[in-house]
């Protein structure tokens, strides 16, 4: 499962970040701050996945721009790893060129972002008025 997803720039400002948990906001900037600096931290030649406590990290850099994603333990690195490249492909295709400042990227990142949660085929309450 996906624990949170972050866009961060070389700098390390976050550009976009989406929470599939709730986190406490004091708590969010920690964990931002300590995963990036690892992650801006490493080599090319390095691993793109990462143990931090109780959870793993996966990262792509494309050019300046880093997407990094926090998954459990029981999530396929490779898949998740494959995601982001194929999420990122897609908005080359249809914006030239990604960057984390242009307003149709942002509309089809919470678009995406929202719609990727499962839902229930179910209603609530199933009830039949005869």
């Amino acid at each position: 499962m996906i624990k949170f997803f972050l866009m961060v720039n070389k700098q390390g400002q976050t550009r976009l970040s989406r929470y599939y948990e709730y986190i406490d906001l004091h708590k969010r900037t920690i964990l931002e701050a300590e995963v990036i600096k690892q992650c801006l931290s490493r080599t090319k030649e390095q691993c793109s996945f990462l143990e931090y406590k109780d959870f793993k990290v996966v990262y792509r850099q494309y050019a300046a721009l880093f997407i990094v994603v926090g998954i459990n333990e029981t999530e396929n690195e490779m898949a998740v790893f494959e995601l982001i490249h194929n999420f990122v492909e897609v908005l080359d295709k249809y914006f030239s060129r990604v960057k984390p400042t242009k307003p149709e990227f942002l509309l089809l990142f919470w678009f995406l972002i929202k719609w990727q949660k499962p839902r229930r085929n179910k209603p609530e309450n199933n009830i039949a008025l005869i």
